[in-house]
Order: C-alpha cells, then sequence, then structure tokens
C-alpha cells in the first residue's frame, strides 16, 4: 500500500509502498478514503509523543470502508462505512467498563502506538467496541473532519465544560480544535470569544458565530480583553492550543468559579506550564483535561451533524493529496492554515 512514512523523528517524510496491515483477532482493516491533518501528528514526527516509534506511518482522523475483519469481530462486515475515535478503547479495563473508552489504561491510538491513516488502508484493534458506523449522507471528507479535533472539543465543550446558554466561553487557539469548539458552544446557545493571533483565524472564528475576536498579539493581556468583553470573565475557556502562556491566560480569563478545560497538548519537552493556582484558589476555579470521545457517544454528535445543527464541513478549507500532505504536515508546528485539511486522495 501508499503510505507516508518517516525514518527518523524531525525528518522527511516522503511517500512509500509499504505492507498493509492485517487485522488481529478482534481487530478491522479501513480502507481509507479520507484522513485529517492535525497537530497531534506534528507532536508525534517531532518526537514528542513516548508511544511513537520509527520507521512510522502516522495519521489519526480518517474515514473509510471496512476491508477485512478478524475472526472475533462479531459487528462489522466488509464494505461498511465508519471512523473511529483516535483513542481506541479495550473494552476490557475498568475505565472502559465505565464508559471512560478515551481513558482506557490498554488503549492504542492509530497513527501513534501503531501506524496511523496517512496510507491506504489502517488497523483498528478491538473494533467491536471503536468502530462507529457512518450516515449514507456524511461524505468522508467531512466525517474525518470529525476525528481528533472535533471530537475533543466535543467532549470539552459538552461534556467536560458542561456549557450552557446564555455563557460566554473563551477560545484559546483557533486552529482546528479552536474552530470546532467555536462552533459547538455556539451551537449550545453560548457566546464566544476567540482569541488568536492570525487575522484569518479569527475571522473565520467570526464566521463560524464567535461574537468577540481577541488579537492576543495586539493587547497587552488577552486574559484582561476576554474579562472586559464578557463583562467579568468567561464562564467556561479552552486552551485549545497547547502552550504554558495560552494555559495560563485560559485560567486567568476566568469568572469566579468559572471552568477551564485544556484541550491542547503540553509536552514535557516544551517544559512545564506555570499554572496560576493563586487565581484558581481565589476564584474557586474548576481546572480540566480532555481527552477525545468514546465511541459509543459519538450517535449524538452524529445526529446533530445530519440535522444540521452543527457543520463541520465548513471547517474544511483545504484538501490534498497523500503526496502533499509530506509538506502540509510538517507546516502544523509553524504558520498553519485557518480551517481543517484533509487528505483526500491515496
Amino acid at each position: 500500500m501508499r503510505a507516508i512514512v518517516y525514518e527518523a523523528f524531525d525528518g522527511p517524510l516522503e511517500v512509500r509502498d509499504v505492507p498493509a496491515p492485517t487485522p488481529t483477532p478482534d481487530g478491522a482493516v479501513v480502507r481509507v478514503e479520507a484522513s485529517g491533518l492535525c497537530r497531534s501528528d506534528w507532536h508525534g514526527w517531532r518526537g514528542h509523543d513516548p508511544d511513537v516509534e520509527v520507521p512510522h506511518v502516522p495519521g489519526h482522523e480518517f474515514a473509510g470502508v471496512v476491508e477485512t475483519v478478524g475472526p472475533y469481530v462479531r459487528g462489522w462486515s466488509p464494505g461498511a462505512r465508519v471512523t473511529t475515535p483516535f483513542v481506541c478503547g479495550c473494552g476490557r479495563c475498568a475505565a472502559c467498563q465505565r464508559g471512560q473508552h478515551q481513558v482506557c489504561v490498554a488503549q492504542t491510538q492509530p497513527g501513534f502506538t501503531h501506524w496511523g491513516s496517512f496510507a491506504e488502508y489502517v488497523l483498528v484493534e478491538h473494533a467491536d467496541v471503536n468502530l462507529v458506523a457512518l450516515p449514507d449522507e456524511l461524505s468522508a471528507v467531512t466525517a474525518a473532519s470529525l476525528g481528533c479535533r472535533y471530537a475533543t472539543a466535543w467532549r470539552a465543550v459538552v461534556q467536560q465544560g458542561d456549557v450552557a446558554p446564555g455563557e460566554w466561553v473563551a477560545v484559546y487557539g483557533c486552529g482546528g480544535v479552536g474552530l470546532s469548539a467555536v462552533q459547538i458552544a455556539v451551537a449550545a446557545g453560548a457566546r464566544v470569544v476567540a482569541v488568536d493571533v492570525s487575522a484569518d483565524a479569527l475571522a473565520l472564528a467570526r464566521e463560524l458565530g464567535a461574537d468577540v475576536g481577541v488579537d492576543a498579539a495586539a493587547v497587552d493581556s488577552a486574559a484582561d480583553a476576554v474579562r472586559e468583553h464578557t463583562g467579568g470573565g468567561a464562564h467556561l475557556s479552552l486552551d485549545a492550543l497547547g502552550s504554558a502562556q495560552t494555559c495560563a491566560s485560559s485560567i486567568e480569563s476566568l469568572r469566579t468559579q468559572g471552568r477551564h478545560v485544556q484541550v491542547g497538548l503540553l509536552p514535557r519537552v516544551a517544559g512545564a506550564p506555570t499554572v496560576p493556582m493563586d487565581v484558581v484558589i481565589a476564584r474557586e476555579l474548576v481546572v480540566l483535561g480532555s481527552h477525545g470521545l468514546a465511541a459509543h457517544a459519538y450517535p449524538q454528535r452524529l445526529a446533530a451533524v445530519t440535522a444540521g445543527r452543527l457543520r463541520p464541513d465548513l471547517l474544511v478549507r483545504r484538501t490534498v493529496t497523500l503526496a502533499e500532505a509530506c509538506t502540509a504536515l510538517p507546516a502544523l508546528g509553524d504558520a498553519p492554515a485557518a480551517g481543517v485539511t484533509v487528505v483526500d486522495s491515496f
């Protein structure tokens, strides 16, 4: 099969012919029709994820068609249109038994724990636990955009953040995760302040329904600007970028008893962020993390998409070939383009 491979962290990416995966006894091999480019792939390529071993095939946001299944798979057959969470649960551990597959202690992650979806085929382990059926009317490109970023944003805003109509939500970083969070918060009836340093990203956030856009590079304190626009602070704030500065600013943006959700990755190689715990204590803030979305939680979100209440297709601003992704992936760390980019040609 054709796949993007890198032999060394931060090294060249190239399209090669490599062996296709075979299904594990309870797994499935999916023929990939579309795969999103996510900054998490960039972190893996840079060597920030201890699960990644080289040579490696990245990619973890995908949609496609079941090609083959293992002998223990009961719920799926070849030909089914599917997607999967980027965190795949084992279905057996205590977390999975509670329905919390996204924090499974034995989780697998295509594109991290094993070769991923920047390829013609990808392996999904524990298929009966992790595969999600796609509605006929949902294109593969849109379905791929529902992966890591949109799923994580949904859990961050709706489940972890417990957003309510009329609340102010601050979103730091308007890349794929942040823009997804903007759209989801607006659909929930919240008012949104989007924070970024890119005029294009802020314009897209407003297009998706954000009430206010704050250019963090143009103000002395983004947190102060958010507190001013929201009349005392956001009820809910998300760091969708993942940096020491955006983490601290998100927390400092909150009003009394507000909720901060950390969504953007903070790899240890970048150093531990300084969390303003004095602010957390004084305002009795809640600090939470968000790590993906279990497969069993997908139907509610898919229903909102097919009903038109959520429009992830509006986030997709560019489609590229597998070869073009070799250039597009490294660019995610420097000046990522606004919106979501999806590979749709393999």
